[in-house]
């Protein structure tokens, strides 16, 4: 029976479209998120198991995307660059949308990239697109997550 039910599910992942490990994501729900006069189309990592992927294993991104992972609370966020190809810079948000602190992050690296504070969102975009925007810490995103509860 245990061999059954192995074999069912291994059935279910193959043909639900389920993911192998070593690809990127690419199916997540999306929204817009505004950065003044800007608009970013953002994936969503939702669950745990699309926070622990999240960009990893992709080989470009648009500038206009990004990857927007929400967590159930407030928390200190420390996110790293195993197996993520593109060099990416994270936003840490508040819930009100405020930048709370920006880190670049070097591809295919370990070393953690922490908020500053608690923080319930963390916004990933393309190495840059901060700083050619002009925004940094205290700017504020507007969109869905960040309107009042």
């Amino acid at each position: 029976m245990k061999i059954f039910a192995q074999l069912f599910l291994s059935f279910l992942l193959l043909h639900t479209g389920a993911q192998s490990q070593e690809e990127p994501q690419t199916n997540l729900p999306r929204i817009v998120l505004s950065a003044g006069m800007y608009q970013i189309d953002t994936q969503l990592a939702l669950t745990p198991e699309h926070r622990q992927v999240g960009l990893m294993f992709r080989k470009s991104m648009p500038q206009h995307e990004g990857m927007l992972f929400v967590f159930e609370q407030p928390s200190q966020q420390c996110f790293w660059m195993k197996n993520t190809i593109l060099p990416l810079t994270a936003a840490f948000v508040a819930d009100d949308g405020t930048i709370v602190n920006l880190e670049d992050m070097k591809p295919k690296t370990t070393n953690p990239h922490c908020s500053a504070k608690p923080v319930r969102y963390v916004l990933e975009m393309n190495q840059g697109w901060f700083a050619k925007k002009g925004f940094k810490a205290g700017t504020k995103l507007g969109g869905k997550p960040f309107e009042a509860r």
